[in-house]
C-alpha cells in the first residue's frame, strides 16, 4: 500500500494536518475541521494510499514556509502541490491561487473568473473542500455583502490570516516613505 506521510503542525492561526505524497504536498488542512474525514477518504481514495505519520522533506519545507507566512516573512510559497479531487475542484484552487496576497474576492469572482457566473454554489462547494489550505488561499474569499463566510479553520482563524496579509502589505508600503 502506498503512503501519504502525515505530520501535525501547531500554528499561530490553529493546529494543521499537514501531508506528502511521492514528495509532493497534498494535505495543509486544519486538524480539528468538520470535514475532516470526508477530505481523509477523498485524499487516500484519490491517491490510493494510506496515512503514516513520518516528517518527509516535502513537509519540512511546508513547515518552513508557513512559519514564515505566518511571522509576515513570506508572502508566496514554493512548494510542489498534489491536487485530489475533481477536474473541477482542481480548476477552482487553481483559481484560488490567482488572487493576489492581501486581497479578498467573493464565490461570484471566483465564479465569473471561470467563465460561469451561475456556479457559486458549485464554486463555494469546491473552495469549501480544499484541502492545501493558507497556500491554496480559500480564506481570501468572503460574501458578496463583505462579510466573513464559513472557513475550515474557523471564521477566527480567516480573519487572523485576512489581517495578517494586510498587515504584511502594510509593512512592505511603509518601508517606501
Amino acid at each position: 500500500m502506498n503512503k501519504i506521510h502525515i505530520k501535525y503542525l501547531k500554528t499561530t492561526v490553529g493546529e494543521l494536518i499537514l501531508g506528502s505524497y511521492e514528495n509532493m504536498l497534498c494535505l495543509t488542512d486544519w486538524r480539528y475541521r468538520k470535514m475532516r474525514d470526508t477530505i481523509d477518504s477523498r485524499i487516500k481514495k484519490g491517491l490510493n494510499a494510506e496515512y503514516l505519520e513520518n516528517d518527509s522533506e516535502i513537509i519540512r519545507k511546508t513547515e518552513t514556509q508557513i512559519n514564515e507566512f505566518l511571522k509576515k516573512e513570506r508572502k508566496e510559497f514554493d512548494i510542489d502541490l498534489l491536487l485530489v479531487g475533481t477536474e473541477f475542484q482542481k480548476k477552482v484552487w487553481k483559481e484560488l491561487m490567482k488572487i493576489p496576497f492581501g486581497t479578498t474576492k467573493t464565490y461570484l469572482d471566483l465564479s465569473r473568473n471561470l467563465g460561469n457566473e451561475k456556479a457559486v454554489r458549485a464554486v463555494a462547494s469546491a473552495n469549501g473542500a480544499n484541502a492545501i489550505a493558507i497556500i491554496v488561499p480559500c480564506h481570501r474569499i468572503i460574501g458578496s455583502n463583505g462579510t466573513l463566510v464559513g472557513y475550515a479553520g474557523g471564521l477566527s482563524s480567516k480573519k487572523r490570516l485576512i489581517e495578517l496579509e494586510r498587515e504584511s502589505l502594510q509593512l512592505t508600503f511603509s518601508n517606501f516613505r
